[in-house]
Formats: structure tokens, C-alpha cells, sequence
């Protein structure tokens, strides 16, 4: 089954339009994820809530996406892209505006829970839908550039925690807010676009599959019926696949962990040393989450030059390096903290925090592809919940920098997996990194570069 005409030069500005929708769907979900750390302190001055109620509000979107990823990945396979796409921005919408008018914290944890089953599906759809209309050379930077607008709207999170600051009780529930409105209006572009045609030439639909790729490349293309057995779910775990799921899910846990421990929290651990200045620590986060942005904005520009292998492998090894660095400080500095965090997510982002996009939507077919990407982002939101969960309890055993050991220790085991298992999957179009052969011969593991 071929698919050359997407690399067609023509096929830019829709290829394009396609990204920056699904990137916006990212940038939500960065938004929303991290402006409850940045509205936190404001709850917590306002409802003064134990650290156990603070962890399940914070926890409770992550906690929903790990079902949203599992679930819906798996049935954006089954029902399409497209349908998944525009659905899944309704919960965006709905709940980020219920968020906003919670009058109790068992109200905030539900309808965050809620909101997280969308921001967890949009993941595999995004990232599928993405990968399945890229052109080969470029695949790797549009897949890439959803993982950078992750972080874009982190950083935005902080800039309307400091534009909204002066609003006082009332600041943190325009924050939330914020969020519907920016769903809302992607939503409405969303609706605009076609289902994906290798989705529809995997289900024996060749017929709507050519009259897309006419619409698209305005070119007649004929889709020979395939010939090969639809895979299901299942076929994840078995002996074909396993090395691949094992891989995606243990590098992207692996990432979350270390990740999320950090920056759900980075403006609770760096509050004491700001004397009381809300405004410092916002300044301080947000710095932080500048600089992993700058880490996504590298890896994107070096994803298609220097390879997928190369980049992950530097990425986990500079994120242990400033994770190990700071455990080794036990009376660090406002100033310290915020370089060496920085450091520490701007190298998680440049590989682990964007490859998370590329990865699953490459080495699998078709007809798994979305739950594979699903399954991956499921298993990650486990490591996330670990992240938030542990950290507190971790410092308040140990302290801060003993804490940090198991942090970087976990991104230790993120990058032998990494050096023993990542593939190089540049240069590859989809249906060549796919051919039906087991991953245990020669011949594959030539391919894929392991």
C-alpha cells in the first residue's frame, strides 16, 4: 500500500494545518496539566486543604488521562481519527469551564478527572493522526512539534498565573477558565478535517481512502485492498511487537516519573526560599518551564538531522546528570534550584518530552497504531501519578535532596533502556518501518537500527 504522493512539496500548508490543530490539542493539555500547580497555592490560601486533598486535586487530571489514553486510543482505532478528534475537545471545553466553578475540592478532583479522560485521548489521536499524514523526511519534526506545544502552554500557564494574579481569591478560577475558552475555539477548526486514509485503507475502506488523497493531493491514487490479517490490541504483547511496546511504554514511564515529580511541585519546593514572594515563585517556575521549552525547541530542530537514537539517548543522560547534581546539594539556593531544574527538564524535554510523539506512531502498524500510542501514554500517566504521588511523601521522609535520588535513579534505568532498546527510525516511511517481520531477527533489528 503506497502513500508517496503525502510527500508531496504541494502538501505543506494542509500537512501544516493539520500539525498546529493537533499541536493546539498539546498545548491544551500542557496548559491544563500545569496551571493547577500554578493556581494551587491560591486554592490552598482559599479552601486550606490538607497535602493529602492537594495531591488528589493535583493528581486527578493525570489520574483521568490514564484511562482517556487506554480507552479512547484503542477506539480511535476501531471508529477513526477524525471522530476521536472532535470529541474528545467537547470534554476540554465542558469540564476546564466546570474546573473553573467548583465550590469544593471533591468538585475540583471530579471534573479534573473528567477533563483529564479528554487530555489523555488527545494524545494517541493527535499524535496518530499527525504521523499518518506527514511526509516521510518531515515526519519526525511535525510529530515532534506537538510534543514543544506541550510546553508552550506550560509556559502559558504561568504567564496567565502572573497576568491574573492581581484578580486576588477569584485568580485561580479565571486560570482554569482560560483553558475552556482556548478548547472552544479549536474545537470549531477541528471539525474541518478529513479521516486519515491509511485509517480508512486498514479497515477495507480503499474506496473513501482514494477519493481523501484526491481531495488532498488532486491526484488520482489507487489503494490495492490489503492483504494483510487486522491486528488488534492484543497483538501489542506478542512476540512481534513485545520489544516495541516495552521500549515506548518504558522510556516515556520512565520520563513521567522524573518529569512530573519535578514540575508538578517545582513551585511548592521553591517557595521557601522566595520569603513569601507568590510573585518570585511564579518568576522561578516559570523560568524553568521556559528552558524545558527551549529543550523541546532543540530536539525538534535535531530530530531529522541527528536521528531519534542519538537524541533520546543524550536527553536521559543530561537529565541524570542535573538530577544527580542536585541530590549531591542538600542546602541549595533559590538561584541553584531554579538553574539546575532548569537544566534537568530542558534535556528531559529535548528527547523523552517529544519523542514520546514520535516513537509509538512509528514502529506499528495501522490498525494498533493509536492504541499503541495509548498504551504507551497510559503507562506513562502511571509514572506521572507516581511522580505527584511519591515526591511529597518522599521529601516530607527524607527531605529534598535525598527524594531527588529516586528521581534520578528512575532516569537512570530511562536511559539503559534506551541505549539497549531505541531504534533509528529516520529517513523510513510508515509502511516500511511496519513490514510484518518479528523483532528478534537479524533482518529487523537491521532495519530499525537495534
Amino acid at each position: 500500500m503506497s502513500f508517496e504522493q503525502l510527500d508531496s512539496p504541494k502538501l505543506k500548508r494542509f500537512q501544516r494545518k493539520i500539525t498546529m490543530l493537533s499541536a493546539a490539542g498539546t498545548f491544551l493539555d500542557g496548559f491544563d496539566l500545569t496551571v493547577i500547580a500554578v493556581a494551587m497555592p491560591l486554592i490552598l490560601s482559599q479552601w486550606g486543604f490538607g497535602p493529602g486533598v492537594q495531591a488528589m486535586i493535583t493528581s486527578s487530571a493525570v489520574i483521568g488521562s490514564l484511562i482517556g489514553a487506554l480507552w479512547l486510543g484503542n477506539l480511535t482505532d476501531k471508529f477513526g481519527r477524525k471522530a476521536m478528534y472532535v470529541v474528545d475537545l467537547l470534554a476540554f471545553v465542558i469540564f476546564a469551564a466546570l474546573t473553573a466553578f467548583a465550590q469544593a475540592p471533591w468538585q475540583l478532583i471530579l471534573f479534573r478527572f473528567l477533563l483529564g479522560i479528554g487530555i489523555g485521548a488527545d494524545y494517541p489521536i493527535s499524535a496518530t493522526l499527525v504521523s499518518e499524514f506527514s511526509p516521510t523526511k518531515e515526519r519526525g519534526k511535525y510529530s515532534t512539534f506537538l510534543g514543544a506545544m506541550w510546553f508552550v502552554g506550560a509556559v502559558t500557564a504561568y504567564i496567565v498565573g502572573v497576568l491574573l494574579l492581581p484578580l486576588g481569591d477569584s485568580a485561580w478560577r479565571y486560570m482554569l477558565l482560560i483553558g475552556a475558552v482556548f478548547a472552544l475555539i479549536v474545537f470549531f477548526f477541528r471539525v474541518t478535517l478529513p479521516e486519515s486514509p491509511r485509517w480508512l485503507a486498514s479497515r477495507g475502506r480503499e474506496k473513501e481512502a482514494e477519493e481523501i488523497m484526491l481531495k488532498i493531493t488532486g491526484q488520482k491514487v489507487i489503494i490495492p485492498p490489503s492483504t494483510k490479517p487486522k491486528q488488534k490490541m492484543g497483538d501489542l504483547f506478542s512476540k512481534s511487537f513485545f520489544r516495541r511496546t516495552f521500549f515506548v511504554c518504558g522510556f516515556w514511564f520512565c520520563y513521567a516519573v522524573a518529569y512530573y515529580g519535578i514540575s508538578m511541585y517545582t513551585p511548592t519546593i521553591l517557595k521557601p526560599f522566595t520569603n513569601g514572594s507568590q510573585l518570585l515563585v511564579y518568576l522561578g517556575s516559570g523560568t524553568v518551564s521556559v528552558l524545558g521549552l527551549l529543550g523541546a525547541i532543540i530536539g525538534l530542530n535535531l530530530v531529522e538531522r541527528i536521528g531519534r537514537r542519538p537524541l533520546i539517548i543524550t536527553s536521559f543522560t543530561g537529565l541524570s546528570l542535573a538530577l544527580i547534581v542536585l541530590a549531591l546539594n542538600p542546602a541549595p539556593s533559590f538561584q541553584f534550584l531554579v538553574i539546575l531544574f532548569s537544566m534537568a527538564v530542558l534535556f528531559a524535554n529535548m528527547g523523552g518530552g517529544i519523542l514520546n510523539f514520535v516513537y509509538p506512531t512509528e514502529l506499528f502498524p495501522t490498525g494498533i497504531r493509536a492504541s499503541a500510542s495509548g498504551l504507551a501514554t497510559g503507562v506513562s500517566r502511571i509514572g506521572s501519578i507516581m511522580g505527584i504521588l511519591v515526591f511529597p511523601n518522599l521529601v516530607a521522609a527524607w527531605g529534598n535532596s535525598k527524594a531527588l535520588w529516586f528521581f534520578a535513579g528512575i532516569s537512570l534505568i530511562g536511559l539503559i533502556i534506551s541505549g539497549i532498546l531505541a531504534p533509528e527510525t529516520k529517513g523510513k516511511n510508515l509502511e516500511e518501518l511496519n513490514a510484518d517481520l518479528p523483532l528478534n531477527t537479524s533482518d529487523n533489528k537491521n532495519t530499525l537500527g537495534v
